[in-house]
């Protein structure tokens, strides 16, 4: 029985951890209005190794169509500028001597599609991590039965693991309804 306790806890662990890595992607996914997730992606060289941006630099919005970067030494300029343009984000980056001014365009339709469909595939990969989490889960159950353990037991415990397959599948989907939403809206 606590066996089965611990398989429904890591699956619930495994399949929340799910959720968050989801919610970080979407902050990745810029719906109109600028913000310092939207270089998130970016990585620097520095002395050697690539580094987050937000490690080298102070990353602030001013506004909701600017981002302004301040490196934290001034010879790290151009190659933040470099690194911004390689992260491909469609950013086209103003370097002034101090720091670097982004302006964020607004999203033309075209584009405020291609986030749409990017949204959808990464709701789709969570889909996917949720629906391993439930097959290891299950081979896990079924190990068990093979042990000993009461076939009711066992189809009690597929059940709720599937339960909460259905519960974390649903959050997926609201999820995606609501950046869909914040990308579409004008």
């Amino acid at each position: 029985m606590e066996e089965i306790e611990f398989i429904l806890d890591s699956t619930k662990e495994s399949m929340s951890g799910t959720i968050a890595h989801l919610e970080k992607e979407f902050l990745n996914i810029r719906a109109g209005k600028a913000s310092p997730q939207m270089l998130g992606s970016v990585f620097v060289e520095y002395y050697g190794s690539q580094t987050p941006l937000s490690q080298i630099a102070n990353v602030n919005v001013p506004d909701a169509r600017t981002i302004t970067i301040t490196p934290y030494e001034k010879s790290m300029l151009q190659p933040i500028e470099k690194a911004i343009m390689v992260a491909n984000l469609g950013f086209n980056p103003m370097n002034n001597g101090d720091n670097i001014i982004i302006s964020v365009p607004p999203l033309t339709e075209e584009r405020r599609r291609d986030l749409v469909k990017q949204a959808k595939s990464e709701a789709e990969d969570a889909k996917i991590g949720i629906r391993n989490s439930r097959k290891d889960a299950n081979t896990e159950i079924k190990k068990l039965e093979k042990e000993g353990t009461s076939e009711d037991i066992c189809k009690s415990a597929e059940d709720d693991v599937q339960k909460l397959t259905d519960a974390f599948i649903k959050k997926i989907d609201e999820h995606l309804v609501t950046k869909e939403a914040e990308i579409m809206k004008v």
